[in-house]
């Protein structure tokens, strides 16, 4: 029997939904900084590589929150409400799919990244990813709430400046393209791009049920 198998046997169960939040947590700030690299890299196949491995860390997710569904449905005694259990897994994989989609509209329809609100938002997704693993990493514990009510303030911050971005980029965009499908499918990847920061705010928001509740 593999060492990490024995080690989840005299695990406390409750414990199981922090360390399985905090891989699904990982797994979306790394999800956040490919999607720059995706975008940073100019060269189409490169680029197409780079999606393949966004691709394979969304379903690393998918399968993690599987799990914590699985063990939703086995364990009686859970850290913190059912519901808020499933919210918070639900939240953390939308992140992961928007994400997903956006390098997937990026290579489906080559559409160069070297844009202006392309980079901001992507920026702003880099940082609130990382911000939502700062804040999970501090649930098991919440013994410095400073930290996680910081990474939350913050995730509101960059959904608010996203809505900006989005906001001057679209205006940009009518302004200086003359080509219409071009239009099209860049407003499809600032909309996919602003959701993502939408879907970390839906994430701080359950966090910050958690905390209320329990702090």
């Amino acid at each position: 029997m593999a060492l990490n198998n024995i080690m989840k046997i005299f695990m406390p169960k409750d414990r199981i939904f922090y360390s399985l939040f905090e891989e699904v947590a990982a797994g979306v700030t790394n999800m956040g900084r490919l999607l720059k690299t995706v975008v940073s890299e100019p060269d189409i196949d490169k680029r197409a590589a780079l999606v393949s491995q966004v691709e394979e860390q969304e379903h690393v997710n998918d399968d993690l929150t599987h799990k914590v569904f699985t063990e939703l449905g086995r364990n009686f005694i859970t850290p913190f409400d059912r519901e808020d259990i499933h919210y918070l897994a639900s939240a953390l994989d939308d992140i992961c799919d928007y994400i997903y989609s956006t390098a997937k509209k990026i290579n489906f329809y080559k559409v160069n990244p070297n844009d202006t609100g392309i980079q901001k938002l992507a920026d702003l997704i880099v940082e609130g990813t990382i911000q939502i693993g700062l804040a999970v990493s501090e649930l098991r514990n919440m013994r410095d709430m400073r930290k996680i009510t910081d990474a939350l303030v913050k995730i509101n911050s960059i959904e608010n400046q996203a809505d900006d971005v989005f906001d001057m980029s679209i205006d940009r965009l009518f302004e200086i393209e003359p080509d219409a499908k071009e239009v099209i499918k860049k407003r499809e990847i600032y909309q996919v791009m602003e959701t993502v920061t939408d879907k970390c705010e839906d994430a701080a928001n359950v966090i910050e049920t958690i905390i209320i509740k329990y702090a």
